[in-house]
């Protein structure tokens, strides 16, 4: 079995996968700083609570943005796991060509997205993840990243909001009623959500027209994204386990090399 590993800035995202189908998926806070032995333990744990025996984890592919937990993580997964993980970076076969000013710059996650809505919705197509930043990806139609927008996410905005407000409360963030507010929370809510929206809606349509690929298909992903996706008819699809399948790809390309290196 596979186990995938998205660490994103504020939750560790995993998903175990025999073959091509998806068991399970946990996740765990970024934020919170943890030994290898409680990374070790805390996955073990989790899987065998869903009925998965760790032993039976044969393989590992992490893509991370935050480059201060993989010490840890990468330790406890040997120790616990005895599998060392293969790590989304520089030099690992994707199948995607970046013709960005700088590839470098571009984060294993945008990466491991253009990579899952390229190779299973066919390009052009624009990935837009609904993270701690709202991401949109450009991949062209033969497998190229060609560019990406980035905006401030959701929840990211919220906390912003009602954290340098003094009168404003922290909200759950969900659509409203209406966008006619008449008190303090539902009046939040419209703004994150319906401006949300708006900026959705007004991205992708500059993407198109400046690409030229008026046509391009627009998968979602993200927590919050799915209350987007709800609300726009420019968003084709909401994939939640986008990020997933795109490691599980990115695994088997490089499958003879992890297997060669042990």
């Amino acid at each position: 079995m596979l186990l995938t590993i998205d660490v994103g800035n504020t939750n560790v995202t995993m998903g175990v996968f025999d073959e091509e189908e998806l068991l399970g998926t946990f996740r765990m806070t970024t934020k919170r700083p943890r030994t290898s032995d409680e990374y070790g333990f805390t996955i073990c744990g989790i899987l065998e609570y869903r009925d998965i025996c760790p032993k039976d984890i044969d393989a590992v592919i992490i893509a991370s943005v935050v480059p201060d937990i993989m010490h840890s993580l990468t330790s406890g997964i040997i120790k616990y796991l005895d599998v060392r993980p293969l790590i989304v970076s520089v030099g690992i076969k994707t199948g995607i060509r970046i013709v960005t000013e700088n590839p470098k710059q571009i984060g294993a996650d945008r990466i491991v997205d253009a990579v899952a809505g390229y190779e299973l919705y066919g390009g052009p197509v624009i990935v837009v993840d609904f993270g701690t930043a709202t991401t949109y990806d450009l991949i062209g139609p033969n497998g190229t990243f060609e560019a990406g927008v980035t905006a401030p996410g959701i929840e990211t905005a919220g906390r912003s909001l009602w954290g340098e407000a003094a009168m404003l409360p922290a909200i759950e963030i969900r659509k409203p009623d209406s966008i006619l507010a008449k008190e303090t929370v539902s009046s939040m809510q419209a703004g994150l959500v319906y401006g949300a929206i708006g900026q959705t809606e007004y991205i992708i349509r500059k993407i198109r027209e400046a690409s030229g690929y008026t046509e391009a298909k627009v998968v979602a992903t993200g927590g919050l994204g799915k209350i987007i996706a709800a609300e726009t008819d420019s968003i084709d699809a909401y994939d939640p386990d986008l990020t997933l399948n795109g490691l599980r790809l990115i695994y088997y390309k490089n499958r003879s090399k992890t297997l060669s290196t042990g």
